[in-house]
């Protein structure tokens, strides 16, 4: 859970990052707010969305996969 939690939260930040140096402008925060146009609304939360599947998907297997080495440890361990 906490691989998740800091995998989604430097997702953002990458987004973030991303979204300042392609636009020149900060990442928008309300995306209610008048100023902001519907197209880069519906941009944000698009890539604010594929980035936290995208992080979410990655640890997920990560983590399976770390599981799997060690489990594959223990049962060389027990059989040794």
């Amino acid at each position: 859970m906490v691989l998740t939690l800091a995998a989604g939260w430097l997702a953002q930040r990458a987004v973030v990052m991303i979204w300042q140096k392609s636009t020149g402008h900060a990442a928008p925060r309300d995306l209610d707010d008048d100023q902001i146009t519907v197209i880069q609304a519906v941009g944000f939360a698009a890539l604010s969305a594929g980035a936290a599947v995208l992080a979410r998907r990655m640890t997920y297997k990560g983590t399976n996969r770390a599981i799997d080495h060690f489990v594959a440890k223990d049962r060389f361990a027990e059989e040794s």
